[in-house]
């Protein structure tokens, strides 16, 4: 039986009857945890496990969003603390080498924290150009306010989470850079010109293109499809993330739950199949959203599954290093 193309949350630390009972049946492709259901390591390994054992795939993708500051769902004293984006930003500023030093380091060590745990997919990096303007739910996450600096920053995180065995996810494509409003509240528009965003937003996420997975923006860009936004535009998807930006890879919706998206929850998961995504993301843990995001979610097939089984081919056994002297080196880097 093939996996269906979604990917879904849980409602607590472990997995009810009826979710075993759901994941078993409908088999979605992997699993996001959250806060939630994150309480100490024995608990998260075995969650993790439930969930494999359920879809019958001991491979299966489990994925977090696991950024270091404000979005970070593992917390001390489980795992370390990690900075926000910006801070190897600021480094980079002064010091070009050391900033990508430190953004690899941090990736490394957040991605081996996960791999102990059994998570697999990290919702990093997050690519996105700031402007004076932009809204706060990107703000300090971001890596700079030039698109040289953000592609070289998020080329590092990327690399240093691929070393520790575990996927990046390249976010938000094609920008979330320009929304002055929260898209988990309200759909932002965007009303820059399109030379702009082709010569600053798309840079980073071009250049980062060959990443096996990414996440589309829940963003109207008026230049580009002034009626739906990224995530259930066919233009933008068949244009601009696989044109422009040359984006081949797997490519997963933003959380389908964020008030951005209209319309009831099967319109919202049949859009973005409708417009090019490759894979729904539904996040809440809402047992009966979950039900509906499965109903409208087809299995994988195609392209998409294709898709989907490069991006997990590159999985792979963490490189061997010395945890503790990386560690000792990124606190150095961070705190100079």
């Amino acid at each position: 039986m093939m996996a269906k193309a979604f990917i879904c949350g849980a409602s607590s630390t472990s997995l009810s009857i009826d979710e075993r009972a759901f994941f078993a049946a409908e088999r979605p492709w992997g699993l996001i945890l959250f806060a939630r259901n994150c309480h100490e390591p024995e608990q998260i390994r075995d969650i993790v496990a439930e969930f494999r054992e359920c879809v019958a795939d001991i491979d299966a993708p489990v994925l977090i969003d696991q950024e270091g500051g404000r979005v970070r769902r593992l917390r001390p004293p489980m795992v370390a603390d990690y900075p926000p984006g910006d801070t190897y930003g600021r480094i980079f500023a002064r010091d070009r080498h050391a900033g990508l030093r430190a953004a690899w380091l941090g990736a490394r060590l957040i991605g081996g924290d996960l791999r102990d745990l059994g998570i697999n997919v990290d919702c990093l990096p997050i690519v996105d150009v700031r402007f004076p303007d932009t809204d706060d739910v990107i703000g300090d996450r971001a890596y700079g306010d030039t698109p040289d600096q953000v592609a070289e920053i998020g080329r590092a995180i990327a690399s240093g989470l691929e070393a520790a065995g575990v996927l990046p996810v390249l976010k938000h494509i094609p920008g979330h850079g320009r929304a002055t409003v929260d898209s988990h509240h309200e759909l932002p528009v965007v009303d820059a010109a399109k030379t702009d965003l082709y010569n600053v937003d798309f840079v980073p996420f071009r250049r980062l293109s060959d990443l096996p997975l990414a996440m589309t923006a829940h963003i109207v860009y008026r230049a580009l499809d002034p009626q739906n936004c990224a995530t259930h535009s066919s233009k933008v998807i068949a244009e601009i993330i696989r044109g422009e930006i040359g984006f081949d890879g797997c490519l997963m919706s933003d959380d389908v739950s964020m008030r951005a998206l209209g319309g009831d929850m099967r319109e919202r998961v049949t859009g973005l199949f409708a417009a090019g995504c490759d894979l729904a993301l539904h996040c809440n843990g809402d047992f009966a959203e979950m039900r509906n995001v499965a109903a409208a979610s087809p299995e994988l097939r195609g392209k998409a599954l294709v898709r989907a089984n490069a991006a997990k081919a590159r999985i792979h056994a963490p490189e061997p290093v010395d945890r503790g002297a990386l560690r000792e080196e990124f606190e150095r880097l961070i705190g100079d």
